[in-house]
This record gives C-alpha cells, structure tokens and sequence, in this order.
C-alpha cells in the first residue's frame, strides 16, 4: 500500500558531499514526522534527523553542522544533505515516515522503512 524509496547513496571521500533522497508513494492520506536512521555493520538502527510536517528539525549530536534535513510536503519526499562525510559516517540509511493511509483516513499514523541506501566514506 505505501512504499517508501531511497536513492542518493554510494561511495564518496572524505569531506565529500552526498544528498539522499526518499520519496513516499501509495495510498497515502497524510504524512507526519519523516525522517533518517542509520546502521552500521553489527550495530543498532539509530537516529540521524527527523523533520515535523512544519519543518522542526532534530540531529544526532554526530551529525550537527553537517547534515541538514528537509522535506517537501507536495511531493511526499524528505532529503538528507550530507556535507563533511567522515568515514565514520559509513552505514546504511534508512528513511522512516509516519503514514496515516488514505483507506483509514481517521486511523493513527502508522511508522513505515525504506529499504535502505550504503552510504560508504573512504578513500
């Protein structure tokens, strides 16, 4: 019913850029919070930044000052602006998005992944 998918990610420098996209499709009625997570290689899924519908953002403190998320409400995609990357950066990127689904218009926002994206820092 609602697929969530990512593109943007690959391998890239240190101190390079990268800018991941995550677009929301499907039956789709309203989205509220979306935002970024990560996992690195045996570790937990944690969070990178997540946007409100009005755009409040929050980061991970590892990340303040060199990635900046965004959304765009017409279109139904957030995006991930990723500057300074640091090999420590290294992981795969999740897209999350709360979905309130168009056949349950008055139901709560239901929490929804992507598929991931690698995003790989090195020389």
């Amino acid at each position: 019913q609602v697929q969530l998918v990512e593109s943007g990610g690959g391998l890239v420098e240190p101190g390079g850029s990268l800018r991941l996209s995550c677009a929301a499709s499907g039956s789709i009625f309203s989205i509220n919070t979306m935002g970024w997570y990560l996992q690195a290689p045996g570790k937990q899924r944690e969070l990178v930044a997540i946007i409100s519908t009005s755009g409040n953002t929050r980061y991970a403190d590892s990340v303040k000052g060199r990635f900046t998320i965004s959304r765009d409400n017409a279109k139904n995609t957030v995006y991930l602006q990723m500057n300074s990357l640091k090999p420590e950066d290294t992981a795969v990127y999740y897209c999350n998005a709360y979905i309130r689904l168009a056949t349950r218009p008055l139901s709560e926002y239901s929490s929804y992944w992507g598929q991931g994206t690698q995003v790989t820092v090195s020389s």
